[in-house]
């Protein structure tokens, strides 16, 4: 009698490696980068300098003044779209620096 190997995803494989090494917040903050570059245009993009995800607060720092005024004035509505594309549980509030 032969043995089954266990069948994983690959995307559950790093979700439990993430749970286990504590850096599942990385992950999503990651997502919401890709999520980002989908959503802004190109050049748009391009001054986003950093996403992260620290106590349940996204953190994007932004390069270009303008970009940031527009990210500060829509914040709610940023915020509203990563919780829901990602979990309203993940996420109390959203900065902009």
């Amino acid at each position: 009698m032969k043995k089954k190997k266990r069948e994983y995803q690959s995307s559950e494989l790093v979700l439990s490696f993430a749970r286990i090494y504590g850096f599942e917040d990385k992950l999503i903050a990651f997502e919401i980068k890709d999520f980002l570059e989908e959503y802004l245009d190109e050049s748009l993009f391009k001054e986003v300098i950093s996403v992260d995800l620290k106590e349940k607060n996204v953190i994007i720092r932004i390069n270009s003044p303008l970009l940031k005024n527009d990210f500060k004035m829509r914040r709610s509505f940023y915020l509203k779209k990563f919780q829901d594309r990602f979990g309203a549980e993940k996420f109390n509030d959203l900065q902009i620096l």
